[in-house]
């Protein structure tokens, strides 16, 4: 749910609350009870990180990377030898 600002045209009280974006704006001041209240144009939200950061699984640990990089090498060596396998056939066949 966001947060909306508020300022009052009467008393010039401003304010923050926290509603839900289908509920309807209040017009009542809390501070001077007059129907002049009007919701302002925000800035929009911003990333609030909470915590001690980011978690240390977030990231790809070496011995991942080294296992996926040799897994790559290895399928396009095993690529290359089916390629290879298949223009032999096909010179076994013309012949």
């Amino acid at each position: 749910m966001p947060t909306y600002d508020y300022e009052c045209n009467a008393c010039n009280h401003t304010m923050e609350l926290f509603q839900s974006i289908t509920a309807k704006h209040i017009r009542k001041c809390p501070e001077c009870g007059k129907l002049k209240l009007k919701r302002l144009i925000g800035a929009g939200s911003t990333i609030i990180f909470k915590g001690s950061g980011f978690y240390q699984t977030d990231y790809r640990s070496e011995e991942y990377k080294s296992r996926e990089k040799a897994e790559k090498s290895s399928s396009s060596t095993d690529k290359k030898d089916s390629k290879a396998k298949k223009k032999e056939t096909k010179k076994n066949v013309k012949d």
